[in-house]
């Protein structure tokens, strides 16, 4: 009964582990992190200006379906100012002074060196517009204000990392708008605004800045990634799901210091306000023409003007990659908030953030992500190594005491109470533990959900090659057995068939190490261990490269380890 237990428990945790991650299913409110919701909406008392009650900034309604153009024609509609910094190429509109046309020059669309670059920010009327903007909203009536038909004027052609820009716009009754943008050699604009009001009456101005998306987009619907609306308001992380958004339609919070912002799996545009100073956030969701539009926004304080005076406000968009050192040094530089819950970590932070800087700091060293993988297990092993070596050391026991054990079952075979009760005995005189095979397994879960969220969350790790034909570790194995690793044409109909070398090598490491461990005495349990290696060769197959060749890496380690106490055990056993 003892064995069935064991047995049931490694299978359950073992199966359970992988499967459930492979099932596709939509995330939850909190994405699986550390994540607190606020549901409270903003009170508009005490002097700030609601945004429209629809939950969209005035004048910045999105197009119909039947409106979208291809990118070019639409780039070619409107007067642009190029960007151009060693991580990013694009254009800033100067009707309504968006930042709505970037491409990230340091990632492709594939592997390949010709690839592609990743498209991140695009305009309206395209297929998929995303942008940001800053403005301004006034308290009182009949204020014009720059909006997303308003033509700024711009002092040069040209926005790069050692020539900020300067906008101006004057609204003819006396307010005069100048817009200073600049923008680091990474992913990180700053924003500032100078008002004069040169008219005769006072105004009161609330400045404001969004982040748009029109279009629902695709996204991989695992529950150990999040994707979409996204923020630290109040010290807390908030991860809302576009479906959730959908049904709630506006979440504010009023909070000092934080961001707020909408996320892909390594991509992120995203609004830091002055940490200082108290904002209004909210994440809002419209139905326009037939569109779903999400939009992340922060309003400042009101800034109070009579005649003759001006006020300054500054604000910062980052639009780029999720690289984690560069979200550190942002996090450090500018005091942003919890910046670097970007990258989702997930709940178990302190264990997959730790394993991931090991990482990294291995590879900067070999200079490959593969050998950085293969060292690491070798420490992990070594850490765990008196653990698993006690463990190993009891299979061992189990596996010679195996004979006596079956006399055992035989002898009390009607009366189990006895059986287990000679058993237990038997275990006791020679040291062995019936539950020892689950500690190995047990050792190894948490690591393998860690690395596996590593490999699956960060971009450091896309497109990071190994050796030989694996030339990405976050995605799956690209060899196929069935077509005889490239020699045969891609037939295979379903993606279960796709079945790599690794997997392979993975799957016989396991059937070995098997054999050295104690087998079940029952037959039917024994023709479920032995379908286990090939149930768990499929299912990996599909997983990233990097995680299989760690497994079979492991394996292959406790199989050196297991069979050199087993001959121990053996020597030690014909000694006495």
């Amino acid at each position: 009964m003892t064995d069935q237990k064991n047995l049931l428990v490694a299978i359950v945790l073992s199966v359970a582990i992988i499967v459930l991650w492979q099932v596709l299913f939509p995330g939850s409110l909190t994405g699986g992190g550390d994540t607190q919701q606020s549901s409270d909406p903003v009170a508009t008392a005490g002097g700030t200006a609601p945004l429209d009650p629809g939950g969209v900034i005035p004048g910045l309604a999105g197009p119909s379906v039947a409106d979208v153009a291809d990118r070019a024609s639409v780039l070619a509609a409107d007067p642009r100012i190029a960007i151009a910094t060693p991580a990013l190429s694009g254009t800033l509109r100067l009707t309504g002074a968006r930042i709505d046309d970037l491409t990230l020059l340091r990632y492709g669309q594939t592997t390949e060196p010709d690839s592609d670059r990743i498209v991140l920010l695009s305009p309206e009327g395209t297929a998929a517009p995303y942008f940001a903007q800053t403005g301004f909203l006034a308290a009182e009536a009949n204020v014009a204000l720059p909006d997303a038909t308003s033509l700024w004027q711009a002092d040069a052609d040209v926005l790069t990392q050692d020539r900020p820009i300067t906008l101006t716009w004057d609204n003819g009754q006396g307010l005069r708008f100048e817009r200073v943008i600049a923008v680091d050699s990474n992913y990180m604009f700053t924003v500032s605004d100078r008002v004069t009001n040169q008219s005769g009456d006072a105004v009161t101005l609330f400045p404001f800045s969004l982040v748009r998306r029109i279009g629902t987009p695709d996204t991989l619907g695992f529950f150990i990634l999040h994707e979409g609306p996204i923020g630290v308001l109040n010290e807390n992380l908030e991860q809302l799901d576009y479906d959730d958004l959908r049904d709630d339609r506006t979440i504010a919070e009023r909070t000092t210091g934080g961001w707020i912002g909408i996320t892909d799996k390594y991509w992120m545009a995203a609004l830091v306000p002055d940490q200082n100073a108290p904002v209004e956030a909210r994440f809002a969701y419209e139905d326009q023409t037939g569109r779903d539009v999400y939009q992340t926004d922060v309003r400042g304080e009101a800034m109070a003007l009579a005649p003759g005076d001006s006020a300054t406000t500054t604000s910062r968009i980052f639009a780029g990659a999720k690289v984690l050192r560069l979200l550190d040094a942002y996090q450090a530089d500018l005091g942003i908030d919890r910046f670097e819950l970007a990258v989702d970590f997930g709940l178990f932070f302190f264990l997959t953030k730790p394993i991931f800087l090991a990482l990294r700091w291995i590879s900067e060293h070999l200079g490959n992500f593969g050998f950085a993988i293969l060292v690491l297990t070798v420490g992990i092993k070594l850490a765990f190594f008196p653990l698993a070596s006690r463990s190993y050391r009891s299979m061992a026991k189990m596996k010679e005491l195996a004979p006596e054990l079956k006399v055992l079952r035989d002898q009390y075979k009607d009366d189990r109470a006895r059986q287990q009760q000679e058993m237990m005995a038997l275990y006791k005189k020679h040291g062995a533990n019936p539950v020892s095979g689950c500690l190995p397994i047990l050792l190894q879960i948490p690591v393998f959900f860690a690395l596996y969220k590593v490999l699956f969350v960060t971009i450091e790790m896309r497109h990071e090659p190994f050796i030989g034909w694996i030339n990405d570790l976050s995605v799956a194995d690209p060899t196929n057995i069935f077509t005889l690793f490239g020699l045969l044409p891609d037939w295979v109909p379903f993606d279960f068939m796709h079945l790599g070398l690794w997997p392979l090598i993975m799957g016989v490491s396991m059937y070995l190490q098997q054999k050295l461990n104690p087998q079940p005495p029952d037959p039917m349990q024994a023709r479920i261990m032995m379908m286990l290696p090939i149930v768990f060769t499929f299912v990996l197959a599909r997983f990233p490269a990097g995680l299989v060749i760690y497994w079979a890496w492991n394996n292959i380690l406790s199989i050196a380890q297991q069979w050199a106490i087993n001959r121990r055990v053996a020597r030690e056993g014909s000694k006495t």
